[in-house]
């Protein structure tokens, strides 16, 4: 097997081709925590702690919701590319449509209850006053960007399915800068402080939502996809394993959201300058995540294409070059945070207090890319493969374990959170990686 990686990772052609689908998602994802570090940036600069308290209470109940949808992402991921491997245009047609069908469903749905929604998350919640005052502002405006946002999962989806690295790249860029530029116009410019960071979001969900539509629509007439209204009877077919795959993602997004929830509603209960603190640094381990990400989102299109293919040599290889260029780009993370984690921390906020607490926790940031590299990267071949299941049930495992470490160390506070992260992280990997092996050997991986 290590003679079989060497002569596989020697293959320059095969690097080109990971690279050209991963590259362009890494630097369409970065710009995600990118533009959370502007947020961050731009609140953290105002005169009180509690306006970015708020927004990182208000952002995370909105990330948590949408996230838990970001199943119609992923699956349509897995299905696309493996009906683009199988070549079969009409199959390809129908998961666009399915998808589609299902986001706006979510959102007009979310879009009903959303004002409930808010007043029951936010009575659970320990933080300030004024913290969870400027997090419901927050919320309330953001919340109508549900049509876009959810769109635009089933539209990166299924573009990437198709092998198609840059139309999604150039759809979270456009998106990101849209929001850049407006956060400083409405934040700076106008004063609207934590309504205007909101707005801004907004308005970029629908301008990356309408480029989005614009990709799709070409690539139908490229790929010579089936008329829309020659499909519409047919949207129910196969619907059976979509919602069940769905449902099993949506399970495990779940899992996940309650961690990253839990660690700021937790730190909000240790005080405004810690979970002040602790948003810088989540802003930092979604760097981590999102620059990962791009190497898992190539592996899903990838991996559902050899398994479209029934190809087990594709797969193989991809496999390999992929595991050792994310191995490259956690190394240069780690020396990043270990040598710029002040600057950088300096950079987002100039609040003192904040900046002292950041730094402290700092640690558990440097460590965290080597270890969390093997939850993305199998996640990313779980979805290309679609074993929803698979991923529900190792997830729901590493959660267990995440509450578990968290309180048997709670005495010590702020470091125990970390430390349940860190332990969560490694712990979803080594789920995915044992679950990997054993299916390898039976050769039962190739059976989507």
């Amino acid at each position: 097997m290590f003679q079989q990686s060497i002569t596989i990772l020697s293959d320059l052609p095969l690097h080109r081709r990971v690279l050209l689908l991963a590259i362009p998602m890494v630097l369409s994802n970065i710009t995600v925590p990118l533009l959370g570090l502007v947020d961050a940036a731009v609140i953290g600069h105002l005169e009180h702690a509690w306006y970015l308290g708020g927004v990182a209470l208000g952002s995370t109940m909105i990330s948590v919701t949408f996230w838990l949808l970001g199943f119609l992402r992923m699956s349509t991921t897995g299905l696309a590319a493996q009906s683009y491997g199988a070549n079969d245009t009409r199959q390809l047609a129908l998961v666009f449509l399915q998808g589609s069908l299902m986001a706006l469903g979510f959102a007009a749905l979310f879009l009903l209850v959303h004002t409930s929604l808010a007043d029951v998350i936010f009575s659970f919640s320990s933080a300030s006053e004024e913290v969870k005052h400027y997090g419901y502002q927050y919320f309330a405006i953001r919340a109508w960007s549900a049509p876009a946002a959810l769109m635009n999962f089933v539209l990166l989806g299924w573009l990437l399915g198709t092998q198609n690295a840059k139309a999604p790249m150039w759809m979270v860029i456009i998106t990101n800068l849209v929001n850049i530029g407006l956060d400083v116009l409405f934040v700076i410019g106008l004063g609207w402080k934590v309504e205007g960071a909101a707005l801004a979001s907004v308005i970029a969900d629908y301008s990356g939502c309408a480029f989005g539509l614009w990709c799709a629509a070409r690539t139908w007439r490229q790929r010579v996809l089936p008329n829309v209204l020659q499909l519409a009877s047919d949207v129910s077919q196969d619907i059976g394993r979509f919602v069940k795959l769905n449902r099993d993602i949506f399970l495990r997004s779940l899992c996940l959201q309650a961690t990253f929830s839990f660690m700021t509603f937790q730190g909000a209960a240790f005080g405004d300058d810690i979970v002040a603190a602790n948003a810088v640094l989540m802003s930092f381990l979604m760097l981590i995540s999102y620059g990962m990400d791009g190497f898992a989102y190539a592996m899903e299109a990838m991996v559902g294409k050899a398994i479209g293919a029934k190809s087990r040599s594709q797969l193989i290889d991809s496999l390999v070059v992929t595991f050792f260029w994310s191995a490259v780009i956690c190394v240069l993370l780690t020396l990043v945070f270990a040598g710029l984690g002040s600057d950088l921390i300096a950079m987002i906020t100039s609040i003192a207090a904040v900046q002292t607490q950041a730094e402290f926790f700092l640690p558990w940031l440097v460590a965290m890319p080597l270890v969390s590299m093997w939850c993305f990267l199998f996640d990313g071949i779980f979805v290309g493969a679609t074993k929803g299941r698979d991923m529900r049930n190792s997830m729901f495992a590493a959660t267990c374990c995440f509450f578990a470490l968290f309180f048997a160390a709670s005495s010590l506070g702020n470091h125990a959170l970390w430390f349940a992260m860190l332990s969560f992280m490694g712990i979803r990997g080594l789920g995915l990686a044992v679950i990997f092996i054993y299916q390898w050997r039976r050769g039962q991986f190739l059976l989507a």
